[in-house]
């Protein structure tokens, strides 16, 4: 064998040495390990999480208000002082029940008032009890009824006298007429002299003849010497 094949095979020798040295020793570990990548990265925060969460906002207080100055009680408000009244003339209480319960004998205004029957005060005697109401007060409400503008002015020769249901009692005769006609001409007369004269007003109130059959008592009494006695009782 050759000096060059020798070395060659020296070579090899020494290589499977190396080789076997190499199997046989340990593997070192490294000194550090490297950090795993997922940790240089840092960690993504959740999709529903805001990327950064707003600042607080600060709530002002509200600012107090000055007291309020005291004030005092309202006073009580002082009851109504009760005006009085004027008393009603019980004969115009009467003759309100009369039209309430016959209207047609005893219409109220402004409907023209119309003769009445002879004798009717008798007839409504036959009611008092019903109406609750007295001779008296009967007798003195027909009196007023039967006198002033609107009773004359009905009383016309050949009118037609009603009873209490109003169906025809009579006719008005000539001379009721003319005694109608009379005291109609005294009332239009004490009334213009009333108006020419101011200073006799005391005077020619109580002398004169009232329309309205809420008269007082003195115009009342004052009357009953200008109405004829059979217009006081009939109508």
């Amino acid at each position: 064998m050759g000096f060059e094949q020798l070395a060659v095979l020296k070579q090899q020798f020494e290589k499977e040495k190396q080789a076997k040295r190499a199997q046989s020793k340990p593997v070192a570990k490294p000194a550090h390990k490297p950090a795993p990548a997922h940790a240089s990265k840092p960690a993504s925060k959740p999709a529903s999480e805001p990327a950064s969460k707003p600042a607080p906002t600060q709530v002002s207080k509200p600012v107090a208000k000055p007291p309020r100055p005291h004030r005092p009680a309202p006073r009580p408000a002082a009851a109504p002082v009760a005006v009085r009244s004027k008393p009603v003339d019980p004969v115009v209480l009467t003759i309100g029940k009369l039209q309430k319960r016959f209207p047609k004998a005893f219409p109220k205004n402004p409907s023209p008032k119309v003769p009445l029957k002879i004798g009717i005060f008798e007839d409504l005697l036959a009611h008092a009890t019903e109406l609750a109401l007295t001779e008296t007060e009967l007798r003195a409400a027909i009196k007023i009824w039967c006198r002033g503008s609107r009773y004359w002015t009905s009383m016309v020769e050949g009118a037609i006298r009603i009873d209490l249901a109003g169906e025809e009692g009579g006719r008005v005769s000539p001379e009721d007429g003319v005694r109608a006609t009379k005291l109609e001409e005294g009332r239009v007369a004490r009334v213009a002299s009333k108006a020419a004269a101011p200073e006799k007003v005391a005077v020619a109130e109580n002398a004169a003849v009232s329309e309205n059959p809420a008269v007082s008592e003195n115009a009342a009494d004052a009357e009953k010497a200008a109405v004829p006695d059979s217009e006081k009782v009939v109508g």
